[in-house]
């Protein structure tokens, strides 16, 4: 499985790709920041955030896009600008029908370091740990990128599951139903 991680953000976009599987040791493609200047109009740098995605995505062919769920914070500016970059990760990837997972930070930070309270240095050191780095990614929204795919990776198997599990449950609630309303 190759994911393409997105840490959201407007100046500072992280993406990081990873491909492996659940179990077996992982391996990173790529990793880097899309950068926008902080001066540019929104809709300039919007743009810049979608051409730097493409070329990610054209360059490493992902099967998955895992992005950072927007969460709340104090400063509404800074989260404003997350979702709008969120928003155009996920775009260019339904675009190529590519699915997307949406993972909460704890989430994340659970999933690497196995503590949804860990610091950046801790996942940036667990991420440099899993992937077999000689340091951790530099600046810190690659590093979460990476993490992001790796979370991706560990979860999917098990959501994917889950999701199946449901969708038979309904199913078969809605031929009990059916059956009743014709006996």
């Amino acid at each position: 499985m190759r994911v393409l991680g997105v840490d959201p953000g407007l100046t500072r976009c992280g993406v990081g790709v990873v491909e492996g599987v659940a179990g077996r040791p992982l391996t990173m493609i790529g990793v880097g920041v899309v950068r926008t200047p902080v001066d540019a109009e929104l809709g300039q740098r919007l743009v810049a955030v979608e051409q730097g995605i493409e070329q990610w995505l054209d360059e490493h062919r992902p099967e998955y896009v895992a992005v950072e769920r927007v969460f709340s914070q104090h400063n509404v500016r800074t989260v404003m600008g997350t979702a709008q970059a969120s928003a155009v990760a996920m775009l260019c990837a339904a675009r190529r029908g590519i699915p997307v997972a949406l993972h909460t930070p704890s989430e994340v930070k659970a999933a690497v370091t196995g503590s949804g309270r860990a610091d950046k240095a801790q996942v940036g050191a667990m991420v440099t740990r899993l992937l077999r780095l000689d340091a951790p990614p530099k600046p810190a929204d690659a590093a979460d990128a990476l993490a992001l795919a790796i979370c991706h990776i560990w979860r999917a198997p098990a959501q994917n599951r889950l999701q199946q599990a449901v969708a038979l449950h309904t199913a078969g609630a809605r031929t009990t139903a059916r059956k009743g309303r014709t006996a």
